[in-house]
């Protein structure tokens, strides 16, 4: 049995895409001083300001090991505050500082920007999204699976 063309591997495929959808933001969001990291955990606080470091971490799919440095960095930037909520101060939040919030105008040019210099059309963007959704719920449905499989097997 021989393995499938570089060109024919759909890892390879979504490897490429995302490097280049990563891309066409960069020299923009230089410009704005934010890492793509960066710019899309401040579209998970405009969405909704104040939320766990847990719960973000799960919309942003980053563990805390990723974003717990993430975080400290954009905090050192003034774009976000960390606060410890509760009694015993365990649960930490996230909050867009005055800088943060007014970067959003700016950074809605900049998605204009972006899908206006792509050559696909607003269907085939959805469909692109939508699938892209999809593959990675199923991967991540997947991969849970196969883990509890294979410390059953353990």
């Amino acid at each position: 049995m021989s393995t499938a063309p570089l060109d024919d591997q759909i890892c390879f495929a979504l490897h490429a895409a995302s490097r280049a959808a990563v891309g066409c933001y960069r020299e923009s969001l230089d410009e704005l001083g934010l890492t793509y990291p960066q710019y899309v955990t401040l579209l998970a606080l405009w969405e909704r300001d104040g939320q766990s470091v847990r719960e973000l971490g799960e919309a942003l799919q980053l563990d805390s090991g990723t974003l717990s440095p993430l975080l400290r960095r954009m905090a050192d930037a003034d774009l976000v505050e960390r606060r410890r909520e509760g009694r015993d101060g365990r649960a930490v939040t996230v909050h867009l500082t005055d800088a943060g919030r007014a970067l959003e105008s700016q950074v809605a040019a900049v998605q204009q920007r972006v899908y206006g210099a792509l050559q696909m059309t607003p269907e085939e963007l959805a469909t692109l999204r939508a699938l892209a959704q999809r593959f990675s719920e199923t991967t991540r449905t997947t991969t849970r699976t196969t883990d509890r499989t294979t410390k059953e097997i353990s």
